[in-house]
């Protein structure tokens, strides 16, 4: 009643649909441009990352990480009506300890992408990726991002290779030639450019100098199969490390290895899963030991690479492929080695949560112990984290953290050991001081 009232008299004085359209005009704008409302300069003061030896150092203090995997960020930051979920993540890692989140910062061609075509971008998803880099700031959340994929998903390479034969200046139709077309190879280098160039229009830093960023991942799990040798992946990596390296001299670099040994590699035999590991046409020693790369990947999937083994045979091998590389992070390549994903699929046929915990446990356990003896494990990336309602994000390794009392205490324990090890960083202070001080 009172609605219709006051509607009637603003429009018996020629004001009602000039102040709806105001109003439109006022909604759209925030639509378009409200993050830039946000006051982004609570952020917390961060610093670079830095190595030294096997050991990464923060403020000169060593650092141990207990991260995680929310890949699907930037996608999500891109529409408005699922832009909230980042805030939630990160403000959840942050409540859990955690100190790094890795995520993807690729999207080519399809829906929300960021590179539409070759050396075309989308500004509106640029700016969810700007956004994401921002909150993570603010919630002093440290970033891996990846730059491409291997798989199909998010487009990766063979997206890649698709523009160049559609533009008719591909050399094969096979994926692998991403590796080793040089229209392709120039195609990936000036998106690497325009991405690390690009100025944030929240915070106003380019992203190469933006100390948020932790490190670069050149490749989310290469594999260059038509090539078992390793020489075309290895090739590859030499090049684009080197790119990286001559535009961004501030941020580490890492390659994005599954971690499986080469065919020339003596832990072939011994340390690989089974013998089809070798002939991936990647090679852990050989495509870390750059002296471009800063750090070691490595990923942990006993239940992915097995089909015929019970799970304690599977955590048992899971550890000794754990251990196999802190040794050769200590010996081979005096370098930091991070366990950058890591989980337990909830198909397999055995499967039960506690078998998820037990897993779980004995990943953060080796970590730990790595810690304290000054080893180069130097942490461990859960896959992977999501928020409620994103059930059709999920794969089967994927977990709320916080709907698990069990599990978000042992997330929550982990942040508390690292931190007796290595100290509370200033960006943890807020969060962590009182639930580790009860856990004492």
């Amino acid at each position: 009643m009172v609605k219709s009232s006051m509607s009637r008299m603003l429009a018996g004085n020629g004001l009602f649909y000039p102040i709806i359209g105001f109003a439109s005009f006022i909604a759209f704008l925030y639509l378009s441009f409200g993050d830039l409302w946000v006051n982004y300069n609570k952020e917390i003061n961060l610093s670079f990352v830095e190595r030294n030896g096997t050991q990464f150092f923060v403020d000169g203090k060593v650092f141990y990480i207990n991260g995680w995997n929310s890949y699907w960020l930037m996608d999500h930051a891109a529409d408005y009506s699922t832009r909230p979920r980042i805030r939630t993540m990160l403000q959840a890692g942050a409540k859990m300890g955690l100190t790094v989140c890795r995520t993807w910062a690729f999207n080519d061609a399809g829906y929300n992408a960021l590179q539409i075509s070759p050396g075309k971008f989308d500004e509106k998803v640029f700016r969810a990726l700007d956004h994401v880099i921002a909150e993570a700031r603010r919630n002093g959340i440290r970033l891996i991002l990846s730059l491409v994929n291997n798989l199909q998903a998010y487009g990766g390479k063979t997206q890649y290779v698709k523009w160049a034969w559609e533009e008719g200046v591909a050399l094969s139709s096979s994926n692998d030639s991403f590796f080793y077309d040089p229209s392709i190879r120039r195609y990936f280098k000036n998106y690497v450019k325009t991405v690390l160039t690009r100025r944030n229009i929240y915070t106003g830093i380019e992203y190469r100098d933006d100390p948020t960023i932790f490190a670069w991942e050149l490749i989310n799990e290469p594999r260059c199969m038509t090539d078992p040798s390793g020489d075309t992946l290895q090739d590859w990596i030499e090049e684009m490390s080197t790119f990286v390296k001559s535009i961004d001299r501030k941020h580490l670099l890492t390659v994005g290895l599954e971690g499986f040994y080469g065919p020339k590699s003596p832990k072939r035999t011994t340390a690989n899963p089974e013998i089809w590991a070798a002939d991936l046409g990647s090679d852990f020693i050989r495509n870390s030991i750059l002296s471009t790369v800063d750090f070691a990947s490595v990923h942990v999937y006993p239940d992915h690479w097995f089909h015929h083994k019970n799970f304690d045979e599977m955590l048992k091998f899971a550890a000794k492929w754990m251990l196999s590389h802190i040794e050769d992070g200590d010996r081979e390549l005096k370098k930091p080695v991070l366990f950058t994903e890591f989980g337990l699929s909830n198909d397999n046929d055995d499967f039960e949560p506690a078998q998820r915990d037990k897993f779980l446990k004995m990943v953060l356990d080796v970590v730990y112990k790595s810690a304290k003896r000054n080893r180069s494990g130097a942490g461990s990336f859960f896959w992977q984290f999501l928020v409620e309602k994103m059930e059709r994000f999920n794969d089967e390794y994927g977990i709320v953290p916080w709907e698990s009392t069990s599990t978000y205490r042992l997330i929550t324990e982990q942040s508390c050991r690292l931190a007796k090890v290595q100290g509370l960083l200033s960006t943890q202070i807020e969060h962590v001081k009182n639930f580790c001080s009860t856990k004492n």
